[in-house]
């Protein structure tokens, strides 16, 4: 595949002719009195391919035992003892349907998160946005409707104050809105009396400065400030009406009051005490009701103003790796599908087949035995960084050192032992490989330069993978804009390439010049 890098002066342009992967260019240009130097590639159509090199054997061919991984009950045999088999053919299965809803309910939650990581990366819709600017003003005009009943409450509460000092609990004082009211009875307990007539005076300046609080205040007003002066002086009213009921219930008839003037005094304390209680509930609930509204348009005007500027990139990175979580429970899923599903990994003849329909297959129990149709496989040692993308039906490619790099044999992956070979002090897994077709020239003990296929992606927008930077989990790619400008920009990544190139999935198109060296 032929590249071309474009080095780009300020004042005359140099095209020189390269084979590479990709556009490769770069620039110079100048910045005051510095001089900054890019490089960069033009993000193109390509396949990203993932291999693992290592070397191996030629070894005679030997047969395979299959069992499952895991327990389930079996429910279909395609096959018997003699049948001819070839690689990937489905011999048993286990039941798989609560697997199979699972994976409709993962793939549902996949295609919500997309949605979702689509709208924030569009942006709010006009209709939207009237539909939220609608919603600020229903807020604003609920706002001023518990600001009106909440000014309504403060009110109540002013006007059943006035009546339970004045009207009701005033009729125990002689002067009772002078500097010295004086009780007209004597409690039998006396500090009731010196209380009473030290605190009524108190009250009295209470209720003066209340009244002009609230001849001012209008819905413009500090109602909150308002609201808390006035659950302080409803405090004060409470504590004072108690010590009025504490006095006139240690009342007893003289000469110049009656039990039925005591008893009429208590029936209004208590009257007077009950208003004063509901005035306080009432209060608070308006109160709460008032500071909820204002915490709701405070809400929806942040909605507003979010819907209109757009997600930020915090959001939007968010939104990613929700939605790639969701792929991933989606894979693991079908990864454990598919290990209800026992596949031949070569072409050979069934020579044992232990399954029975309605059976439970227990993990690791042998149920099909595979002989193989060719003479010869290959066995290789890999290590453990490279076996998780090695996997059974994997296609390879073998040169053999007896017949040079001109000579390639096709194969497939047979099989992965799970407990690891100590080579070393290194840790590596057995792998076998099964050659694709017979050839005489194929010897035992030759030896084998093995290239494997573990992943491919066809036809995707792919840079190379130093373009590609990790900043705080977030991965960012540096694009040149038309007028040179350089702009970053979020990008979600997928395969990572044995060639050094790494799979775009979104965030640049093809086309765009991305920069893979920054030069300052």
């Amino acid at each position: 595949m032929k590249r071309f890098f474009l080095f780009i002066w300020v004042k005359k342009l140099i095209i020189i002719p390269a084979v590479l992967a990709a556009a490769v260019l770069g620039f110079i240009f100048l910045r005051g009195d510095e001089e900054i130097e890019h490089q960069f590639v033009i993000v193109q159509k390509q396949d990203v391919i993932h291999e693992v090199d290592v070397t191996g054997r030629v070894r005679p061919a030997e047969s395979v035992n299959l069992s499952f991984e895991s327990s389930g009950r079996i429910s279909r045999i395609n096959i018997s003892v003699g049948d001819k088999v070839s690689a990937g053919q489905t011999l048993v299965q286990l039941e798989s349907a609560d697997l199979s809803t699972q994976l409709q309910e993962a793939e549902a939650v996949v295609r919500v998160e997309q949605a979702k990581l689509n709208d924030l990366l569009s942006g709010a819709k006009i209709e939207e946005i009237k539909v939220q600017e609608v919603k600020v003003q229903n807020a604003k005009i609920s706002l001023i409707d518990k600001k009106e009943a909440l000014i309504n409450s403060i009110r109540d509460a002013y006007t059943k104050s006035d009546d339970a000092v004045r009207n009701k609990t005033d009729q125990i004082f002689d002067n009772p809105r002078s500097l010295n009211p004086i009780l007209k009875f004597h409690p039998t307990n006396s500090q009731y009396e010196i209380d009473l007539e030290t605190e009524r005076p108190n009250i009295e300046n209470i209720l003066n400065s209340w009244k002009i609080d609230i001849d001012a205040i209008n819905i413009t007003s500090d109602i909150v400030t308002n609201a808390q002066n006035v659950k302080s002086n409803l405090n004060q009213v409470k504590l004072y009406l108690d010590k009025v009921a504490l006095a006139v219930n240690n009342a007893s008839p003289s000469q110049s009051i009656t039990q039925t003037t005591i008893d009429a005094w208590k029936t209004d304390t208590s009257t007077a005490r009950t208003n004063i209680n509901t005035a306080i509930t009432n209060l608070a609930t308006a109160d709460e009701s008032m500071r909820l509204a204002l915490s709701t348009l405070s809400l929806e005007e942040s909605n507003l103003n979010l819907k209109i500027s757009g997600a930020t990139l915090e959001e939007i990175v968010a939104q990613e790796a929700s939605l790639d979580r969701a792929v991933a429970s989606a894979n693991n899923i079908r990864v454990k599908i598919s290990k209800t599903i026992l596949r031949s990994p070569i072409s050979g003849i069934i020579t044992a087949q232990n399954a029975k329909i309605g059976e439970i297959a227990v993990a690791n129990s042998i149920v099909v035995s595979i002989i193989s149709a060719s003479k010869f496989e290959v066995e290789t040692n890999i290590a453990e960084v490279d076996i998780a993308d090695v996997k059974i039906s994997d296609g390879a490619q073998i040169t053999l050192d007896a017949y040079g790099n001109d000579v390639i044999f096709g194969a497939r992956v047979i099989s992965v032992d799970p407990a690891e070979t100590i080579i070393e002090g290194v840790a590596t897994y057995k792998v076998k490989m099964q050659f694709l077709e017979d050839d005489s020239r194929i010897k035992s003990g030759m030896t084998a330069n093995i290239t494997i296929l573990t992943d491919k992606r066809e036809g995707v927008n792919a840079v190379p993978q130093r373009a590609v930077i990790d900043r705080n989990g977030v991965k960012i790619i540096r694009t040149i804009q038309k007028d040179l400008s350089i702009k970053e920009v979020s990008v979600r990544t997928g395969l990572r390439g044995s060639d050094g190139n790494i799979e775009i999935i979104e965030g640049v198109n093809e086309g765009d010049r991305v920069i893979t060296f920054f030069k300052e």
